[in-house]
């Protein structure tokens, strides 16, 4: 079937879909398009006739892997500040204004920044009408932060997200410095991760416009 199929110009995908569709309760007469695709190009395999890479759209006669992309500069994160240059006093807790940041995505579109005071766990939801890039977080995040009083501006926290970086432009504003966990680490802002996630979870599916709310 896979042979009859190539030979009229089907695409392995095709072929994988139509057999997933046609044969849905029998999973023998199943093959991915990525099985196919091997049976065409290597040459240990002696699957199906490998002539019919002539019959596929591109008519090669090889694979090449494709290319990776290479990055435009977007989104990328420059003169990142570590999170083991933060002050102590944001570990003891004992000083208010540190804050611990993350984005929290809703029903596609929306999407809300959780801004947690580590002191008295008070908590903001910044709503990101716009997006969740860089240029598009920025403006609101520096609003509510320009809005909290200047003791309450001392220091906040965010993970490797590129939504963060024009983390410069956001401490020119507010003169809060900004450090970044390592990759991979939420844990390092364990009061934003952990403790209000899936509460937050439900206002991010409603709160599409508007500046902020607290919790």
């Amino acid at each position: 079937m896979v042979e009859e199929k190539l030979a009229a110009c089907w695409s392995p995908e095709q072929i994988a879909g139509w057999l997933r569709n046609q044969f849905h309760d029998n999973e023998s007469m199943r093959v991915s398009h990525e099985a196919i695709y091997l049976a065409l190009f290597d040459p240990r395999r002696k699957a199906i006739d490998r002539t019919l890479t002539r019959r596929l759209r591109t008519g090669r006669l090889m694979r090449h892997p494709k290319r990776a992309r290479r990055s435009d500069g977007r989104g990328v994160i420059t003169d990142l500040v570590p999170i083991s240059q933060r002050p102590i006093e944001v570990e003891t807790r004992q000083t208010a204004g540190h804050w611990e940041t993350d984005l929290v995505m809703g029903s596609r579109p929306s999407a809300i920044a959780t801004l947690v005071e580590r002191t008295s766990r008070f908590t903001a939801l910044v709503a990101l009408p716009d997006g969740i890039k860089a240029d598009q977080v920025t403006p609101h995040l520096t609003r509510y932060l320009l809005s909290l009083p200047a003791p309450m501006r001392r220091t906040l926290t965010w993970d490797r997200g590129r939504e963060i970086a024009r983390h410069k432009a956001i401490t020119a504003a507010t003169k809060m410095p900004i450090y970044l966990c390592k990759p991979r680490s939420p844990w390092q802002r364990g009061t934003n991760e952990n403790g209000y996630r899936s509460p937050v979870k439900v206002y991010a599916q409603h709160l599409n416009r508007g500046d902020a709310m607290t919790v």
